[in-house]
């Protein structure tokens, strides 16, 4: 009951227009220029490195089997002036990790950044250890930052003597809150530039025209829409990139987007948008079931008569056919609205629904874009 009254619910927010982005004085929604486009060059970059983690308890890696752990401890001791060639290392306690980051878009020096810890060995748990100063490298292959502090898993893992294990979470893995620091900043010299090109998250030639009109009526001969992806922005003389940008970001625009019906046959979600239109195009649904049920029957001989105990098949078929609710009509040029209308007036389930539109596709009376996850 609960699913049917949240899908009805669902039904009646899509037919009223509040999932279209539509106010309820019958406008559309806008949009800040800022949570549609990004700025080319500003951008995380992603770190990584390779280190070594200690104080586990018994949980770290096997170093029979992990070589490389070994290797590395024993070099990182010779760095320290502890001479251990001639010794055999025998600890769990130590488990060779690597470590991840994202750089933040001008991140200063000395800053500071969260890092993701994950065990590429044989151990079992990173819990309560501690990573030990590693560098971590762009994809240049300089060095950008520097990690290290205790390792929080937020896991549970436990083992008995007999072999039996508890384990709640991923405790191979785990963060340093704060646990890296920048050491080398990008250089990305934002105010040094002449122009400055805006990405859209959804590239669309309307809204990229719509950014350039809204943009110059601001700042006349600024802006220019080269494709539906890149809006180019060149600032006044006198104003900087930063000055430029922090005013056009603000600036309100109402986005567009062509007709698309989103579908997910694994979990049954079916996302249309508002543009979506149909042609004339009459439904009918119903559901056909066959059940078969298998009831055996054993023959049991009568006594003294050398026979055999035998087993006959049985078997029951039986057809049931759902009595459907009719023909509904669309008219030409129905909105979205008048399709799930329609189609909730039929008592369809997710799943026949993802059939009808896609039967409606190949009638070739949908006016959109099917696209299948």
């Amino acid at each position: 009951m609960r699913k049917r009254a949240s899908r009805r619910a669902l039904a009646v927010l899509l037919a009223t227009g509040l999932a279209f982005g539509v106010t309820q004085d019958g406008q559309a929604a806008t949009s800040r220029i800022k949570d549609v486009v990004e700025i080319e060059g500003v951008r995380e970059n992603f770190l990584v490195g390779y280190g070594l983690v200690v104080g586990l308890a018994g949980t770290g890696d096997a170093l029979r089997n992990a070589p490389f752990t070994g290797q590395s401890l024993e070099a990182m001791l010779e760095r320290l002036g502890v001479n251990t060639r001639d010794a055999r290392l025998n600890t769990k306690n130590v488990a060779a990790v690597m470590v991840t980051a994202k750089l933040p878009p001008f991140a200063a020096t000395g800053s500071e950044m969260d890092a993701t810890v994950s065990a590429m060995g044989s151990a079992k748990s990173l819990l309560g250890g501690t990573l030990l100063v590693t560098p971590l490298q762009g994809a240049d292959g300089q060095t950008y930052a520097v990690a290290q502090g205790s390792v929080q898993t937020g896991a549970v893992s436990a083992q008995g003597a007999s072999g039996s294990s508890v384990s709640k979470g991923v405790p191979t893995a785990g963060r340093i809150a704060s646990g890296a620091i920048v050491e080398r900043e990008t250089g990305y010299k934002l105010n040094a530039m002449q122009q400055v090109r805006l990405t859209l998250r959804n590239p669309d030639f309307t809204t990229a025209a719509r950014i350039a009109e809204v943009v110059n009526r601001r700042f006349p001969g600024t802006a220019q829409a080269q494709n539906p992806t890149i809006v180019l922005l060149r600032p006044t003389s006198g104003q900087s990139v930063s000055e430029m940008l922090t005013a056009v970001e603000l600036l309100p625009i109402e986005t567009d987007a062509p007709a698309r019906v989103v579908i997910d046959e694994v979990s049954g979600v079916i996302v249309m948008g508002a543009d979506v239109r149909i042609s004339t195009v009459a439904i009918s649904q119903g559901n056909l079931t066959i059940s078969v049920q298998e009831q055996p029957q054993v023959s049991q001989p009568a006594p003294f008569s050398n026979g055999q105990t035998s087993v006959l098949p049985q078997s029951s078929v039986s057809v049931s056919e759902e009595t459907g609710k009719g023909l509904v009509r669309l008219p030409a040029g129905a909105s979205l609205s008048s399709l799930v209308t329609g189609l909730n007036a039929l008592g369809v389930t997710p799943r026949d629904m993802i059939s009808i539109l896609q039967a409606i596709k190949a009638a070739g009376a949908l006016q959109a874009d099917i696209e299948v996850l």
